[in-house]
This record gives C-alpha cells, sequence and structure tokens, in this order.
C-alpha cells in the first residue's frame, strides 16, 4: 500500500514540475497555455515568438530553435513532442491541435543555398512556411522540409523526409515521402 501511495505522490510531482517549466517559459516570454507540460533539458531560443497550446506536452530534450528575430512557432492545444525532436525556425511553423509529433524529429521552414562558386556558409538561406495541421501523426526521425503543408488526419511513417504537401488523411512513408494509402 504505502509503495502505492509513494508512486502516486512521486508521479504527481514530476508533473508539477515539467508544469513549472511551462510557467518559466511563460515569465521568459513564451505563450503558455494552461497545463503545458515541459520535460527536463528543454531548450528554447527566443522565447518571446513561441506559442505553446493548452495541454500540450513537449517532452525532455526538445529544442526550439528560432533562428531569427522575426520567427514564429505555434504548438496547437492538446500536441505532443517527442524527446530529442528539433524545431529550427526561421520565418513560420504552425502545428495544429492535437498532433503527434514522435521522437527524434527535425522540422526546418528553411535552407541553405548551394551556388557554385560561393562557400556555402557565405550563401544566403531560403524561408518558406511549414504548417503541420490537427490530428496529425509523424512518426519518429521523420524530417520535414521548407515550405511543406501537411494536411489534417495525415500520417507520415517513420524515417520519411517530407519535401512535397500532403493531402488531408494521407499516409505517406519514405524518402522522399510518396503517398502508400489513406486514412478510412
Amino acid at each position: 500500500m504505502r509503495a502505492r501511495v509513494f508512486k502516486a505522490v512521486l508521479a504527481r510531482a514530476v508533473a508539477w514540475r515539467r508544469y513549472a517549466r511551462g510557467v518559466y517559459w511563460a515569465l521568459r516570454g513564451a505563450k503558455v497555455g494552461p497545463r503545458v507540460a515541459i520535460g527536463s533539458n528543454c531548450r528554447i531560443d527566443r522565447p518571446g515568438a513561441v506559442e505553446l497550446g493548452e495541454r500540450s506536452t513537449i517532452e525532455h530534450n526538445v529544442w526550439l530553435k528560432l533562428v531569427d528575430d522575426s520567427a514564429k512557432l505555434s504548438i496547437g492545444a492538446w500536441s505532443f513532442i517527442g524527446t530529442g525532436t528539433e524545431f529550427d525556425v526561421m520565418e513560420s511553423v504552425e502545428v495544429g491541435e492535437h498532433t503527434l509529433i514522435a521522437p527524434g524529429c527535425y522540422i526546418t521552414d528553411h535552407t541553405h543555398g548551394i551556388i557554385s562558386g560561393v562557400r556555402i556558409d557565405q550563401q544566403r538561406c531560403f524561408a518558406s512556411p511549414v504548417k503541420i495541421g490537427s490530428d496529425v501523426w509523424i512518426g519518429t526521425k521523420v524530417c520535414v522540409l521548407r515550405g511543406v503543408t501537411i494536411g489534417d488526419g495525415a500520417v507520415i511513417g517513420a524515417g520519411s523526409v517530407v519535401r512535397k504537401d500532403v493531402e488531408p488523411g494521407s499516409i505517406v512513408v519514405g524518402v522522399p515521402a510518396r503517398l502508400v494509402g489513406h486514412r478510412k
């Protein structure tokens, strides 16, 4: 009996610690909805440009990297961001409500130029907004590239590279991601 009570108390303490991180991010300038849970070792750059919807969950070691002062990142209510995921935002990334992003994903809205005769580190970046709809499931280690819109209810298979728009309710897999079915 005591062990069960101790486990319950410990679980509540861990939950409140995650909520406290959300409050801390709000104090730093992020727009944080109620009951947002943030895991340990998460990193946020430019918190004033981040919006986290009600009851969204960010597991540990997630990096919200906003690389420009005008960048915006919005994560909808009840969404889940898995361990080790990185958002690399120069312009805009939007994630809808009730969306699940598995561990180890990389989502970016920009890329470097590749003009011959100019060093890579001297080339400008090109940005296009990324929009991920509501009720989307993105499998582990998926890479979403600039300018992509993923429609509501889509499923992206593990390890896929998404470089083109995904229609609502579609199931895509592979490198590059291609259509294999639809949710019924």
